[in-house]
């Protein structure tokens, strides 16, 4: 099948996020054929290129996300309405005071800070989802999406729209409608021309020209690697076009971003409400959430997720380059404790130093390595802080008063001639700590358990998952508690080999690189045996290519939804009026979910249309008998009136018939169905007629059907 593999900032760049995860799926899965949709973050980023590309990626299409060029449109009359009307839509749903469930859900927190908002508990909005009118700001929310994606498709000038003073006196009338956030009534000009300039960045998906039919609407499976703005052109893919939608998360983009919230409160406020309603439509639309882990699947299904339709799949990595160093029974030092990361605030390594005063004061003869880089300003200075703590608690030590000391923490970076690799850094130790105060997935301690390494954590994101029961797990920043850990670890060298083979076992077992592929392999599959058949594939000569579609692929049962009930039209005439996913059987149309209907059973085209009005579907005319409407059909195939009784013409009044009331349709027996189909001639007539008048309004109020009750698919037939 052909993937829409959708990245931000990573593959097929040399550095970014996710680059070696995407390039080893696109590696193992040699059969699929891969188009790369590309958001670069920088534009260092484009300039140090693209890592070597195997032959089924089959084309590359990049786009900036740092900057965007305004195509010099400039909106009619017509246009600027209906950019005013979506993105007032758009920001009266950010700025609504049900994102956050209450009020001050948001507002009474803001002012303390990105913290306030990292715990599960303290997050308001993301349980949302359940409430009823939570659902109707998501509804409006999304409407209000898709109506500046297709501005932009048809008119284009979205980026000069986005960045005008018409955009920012709607974002300021948003926040003072009543109603509204609190943080968004405190906002001023300053603040919205902060936020304004955010939506603008975050919604620069909406103006590529990646949805035309040969772009994104040519693949059977949109794959994005994160959530937010990555996953932005697979929601668009599949309104334009019905393609799948499958998002992995290995991190959660919505944490990071409450994380790395700055500014004054009005714009954390605005941005976090922005990211949540985003993150939650993405949910809504996906057709299945593969979460790295339980940690972010929580967060998941807190922010609306169904959870019939998330699936955990770990990352893989690349068990082989530490199969010397775990396979090997010898320790290089018992008495060393070993540190392998990124060097960040986020790690607390302050901590990690002062639970190694206790371990000193226990253990006299343990040392610690800490291995790693730090990256940006922040984390230098930070990396400066830890030396300078380290030489003021652990003074040089020497044997004698004319002997050179030496420093029991060491700090050195891979690449170092005492460690040429990441194996030989976990290789130096006996036990591996992580000391962390906020994490993701653990990579790291992944890592040491390929290298059969007994580790000491702290309980923070999936740490717990990951480990299981191989290794010893504390609270974070607790240093005493840390301390004793590794003291216990460090006198028991018996139980730290018998931790490290159950740790190795473990990480071979779940996060190798081959369960992962495979994972991914049955999960394309299923995806697309749900998808809906959309398009004809041509072979070079323009004919239909027999099997060019995965024959996976099905019509879902549609008519089977209570709503879509048969009436003059039968069950197929009214799967081909609504349109069979939203899509077939309607031409014209956009072919996508039909977000712009008014209800379930009618067609987008019919969502000003009097409901009395008749309006032909793909150029057949509406009887009152009903025709099979289908993408692949090429002429109508009657279907006889389900008024009419059993063994009359199509059409033909029926003769009254003798018998009881006629009883429920869930409970009939065939006799009694066929019993009360009889009607007399004067009520077949007048029902002909409404049908023929009204083919829509029919299907939706078809006698002997309750609300909520299913029809099966062969009863417009009968």
């Amino acid at each position: 099948m052909r993937i829409g593999l959708l990245t931000e900032g990573g593959y097929p760049y040399v550095s970014g996020d996710a680059r070696l995860w995407c390039d080893r799926l696109v590696r193992g899965l040699a059969r699929h054929e891969f188009d790369i949709y590309a958001l670069s973050r920088s534009e260092r980023q484009e300039d140090e290129g693209w890592i070597p590309l195997p032959s089924q990626v089959s084309r590359v299409r990049t786009a900036p996300l740092w900057t965007a060029e305004d195509d010099g449109i400039v909106h009619g009359r017509r246009a600027r309405r209906r950019f005013a009307e979506a993105y007032g839509e758009l920001v009266s749903a950010v700025c609504s005071g049900s994102v956050g469930g209450a009020d001050g859900a948001d507002g009474g927190r803001e002012g303390r800070g990105a913290g306030a908002l990292v715990g599960l508990g303290g997050i308001g909005g993301l349980g949302e989802a359940s409430g009823g009118g939570a659902a109707a700001e998501a509804d409006r929310f999304g409407n209000a999406l898709y109506g500046l994606a297709e501005l932009g498709r048809e008119e284009g000038g979205l980026v000069g729209a986005l960045r005008s003073e018409s955009a920012v006196t709607t974002l300021e009338r948003a926040c003072r409608a009543p109603g509204a956030l609190r943080g968004a009534r405190e906002a001023r000009v300053p603040d919205l021309l902060t936020v304004a300039a955010h939506l603008e960045r975050a919604l620069r998906p909406l103006s590529l020209d990646w949805y035309e039919d040969d772009g994104l609407g040519s693949v059977d499976l949109c794959h994005a690697t994160a959530g937010g703005s990555a996953a932005l052109p697979g929601l668009l893919a599949r309104y334009f076009h019905g393609v799948p939608l499958l998002v992995t998360e290995y991190g959660v983009p919505l944490r990071a971003h409450y994380l790395g919230a700055s500014g004054q409160a009005p714009v954390r406020a605005l941005l976090a409400a922005f990211h949540r309603r985003l993150t939650t439509e993405v949910y809504r639309q996906a057709a299945c959430l593969t979460p790295g882990n339980t940690h972010a699947r929580r967060w998941q299904e807190r922010c609306g997720a169904d959870r019939a339709r998330i699936r955990t799949v770990y990352p893989g990595m690349d068990a082989a380059r530490f199969a010397e160093v775990g396979e090997s029974p010898e320790y290089a030092d018992p008495y060393t404790l070993v540190w392998v990361g990124r060097i960040e605030p986020a790690k607390d390594l302050i901590s990690l130093l002062h639970a190694f005063a206790e371990i000193r004061r226990a253990e006299p003869k343990a040392r610690l390595r800490i291995i790693g880089a730090a990256t940006g300003s922040e984390a230098t200075a930070y990396l400066g802080h830890c030396r300078a703590l380290a030489a003021q608690v652990f003074p040089d030590e020497a044997d004698g008063v004319h002997a050179v000391g030496a420093n029991p923490v060491s700090f050195e970076e891979i690449g170092d001639p005492a460690v040429p690799d990441v194996a030989r850094a976990y290789a130096a130790g006996a036990v591996v700590v992580l000391s962390s105060v906020v994490e993701g997935f653990p990579i790291s301690l992944v890592e040491a358990m390929f290298c059969a390494r007994p580790t000491v954590s702290t309980d923070v994101g999936a740490v717990v998952e990951v480990i299981g029961g191989t290794g010893l797990v504390v609270p974070p920043r607790n240093p005493r508690a840390l301390a004793e850990a590794c003291v216990a670890l460090l006198r028991e060298p018996q139980r730290r080999a018998r931790l490290g083979a159950a740790a190795r076992a473990r990480a071979l077992e779940l996060f190798t690189v081959e369960q992962n592929v495979e994972a991914f392999r049955g999960i394309y599959l299923d995806v697309v045996s749900q998808a809906p058949v959309r398009k004809v594939v041509l072979d070079r000569t323009g004919e239909p290519l027999p099997f060019g579609a995965p024959a996976e692929a099905r019509v879902p049962g549609r008519w089977t939804d209570s709503r879509l009930v048969t009436g003059g039209l039968g069950v197929a005439g009214v799967a081909g009026v609504a349109g069979v996913a939203g899509g077939a059987g309607v031409s014209g149309g956009t072919g996508g979910t039909g977000r712009g209907a008014t209800g379930p059973a009618r067609p987008r085209w019919a969502v000003d249309t009097p409901a009395g009005a008749s309006t032909p579907v793909s150029g057949t005319p509406a009887t009152a008998t009903g025709t099979v409407a289908s993408a692949g059909a090429s002429a109508p195939t009657p279907v006889a009136n389900p008024t009419s009784a059993p063994g009359s013409a199509p059409g033909a009044p029926s003769t009254p018939a003798q018998g009881p009331a006629p009883v429920p349709a869930s409970s009939a027996t065939p006799a009694a169905t066929s019993a009360s189909a009889s009607t007399s001639a004067d009520d077949c007539a007048a029902a002909s007629a409404r049908s023929a008048a009204d083919p829509v309004a029919t299907a939706e109020r078809s006698p002997g059907t309750t609300a909520g009750e299913p029809v099966p698919a062969g009863e417009g037939a009968r």
